[in-house]
């Protein structure tokens, strides 16, 4: 097989990786936005930057992802697609204040 053929079979998936990029920041113990709107059916690349200087968790069981993000840091996560449905998450390490949801529509 010469690479060119190699490079047509493997492009949708490459292209399919991710649809669309969204933001999500962390900002004095709280996700900016608080929830994040995305469409149904559609994998992202969710993009989390930390703005505060301590460490945060993004944890959340019914998106299965849970990462880390040091302070001052930032960390991508892929999530979907998605059924219709809000899929909550938390700031493990704030949980009285780091709170949010994904939202598929």
């Amino acid at each position: 097989m010469n690479i060119f053929c190699l490079i047509v079979l493997l492009f949708p998936f490459a292209a399919s990786a991710a649809d669309t990029d969204y933001r999500l920041v962390i900002k004095d113990h709280r996700f900016l936005p608080a929830e994040l709107n995305i469409p149904s059916g559609s994998k992202i690349r969710l993009l989390i930057e930390n703005q505060d200087a301590t460490p945060e968790e993004f944890d959340s069981y019914a998106l299965n992802r849970e990462k880390v993000i040091a302070g001052h840091g930032s960390a991508t996560l892929y999530i979907g697609p998605l059924d219709k449905g809000r899929y909550p998450f938390i700031g493990e390490f704030n949980a009285a204040t780091a709170l949010g949801a994904v939202v598929a529509q």
